[in-house]
């Protein structure tokens, strides 16, 4: 069943060398492959992200990757340190403070890649 094996993500991106860029730079995700129209990306034991050349990319605001961390506060501060905009909200349900908003399971916190993909780092309480 694909339930006993590990799922790959894949993002698109209308501009696929600064997506490369900022995974690699800004994120500190190692390259595992890539080609003229797609980078691979090695996400914990054996995830992977995908980064995919698109003509269109993407037009939805929701999340479209997770990562599970240990230390949501730590990997804010990181990603601020490299470049990261992390995203604040004061809205009806979620209201971050410094960027981590408790959303009752977890604490969270949100960003934007340059393809316009929303994504998100989560840690369990």
């Amino acid at each position: 069943m694909l339930g006993n094996y590990p799922i790959e993500v894949v993002l698109l991106a209308t501009d696929l060398k600064a997506s490369r860029d900022f995974y690699v730079q800004k994120i500190g995700l190692e390259i595992v492959r890539e080609s003229e129209n797609a980078v691979w990306f090695k996400c914990g034991n054996e995830g992977r992200l995908s980064i995919s050349a698109s003509t269109t990319g993407t037009t939805d605001e929701q999340d479209q990757a997770t990562w599970r961390v240990d230390d949501v506060a730590a990997e804010v501060k990181e990603l601020r340190s490299r470049g990261v905009e992390i995203l604040e909200f004061d809205l009806p349900g979620i209201k971050t403070v410094d960027g981590i908003a408790d959303v009752g399971h977890a604490f969270a916190a949100w960003f934007v890649d340059p393809g316009k993909n929303s994504l998100s780092i989560l840690q369990y309480k």
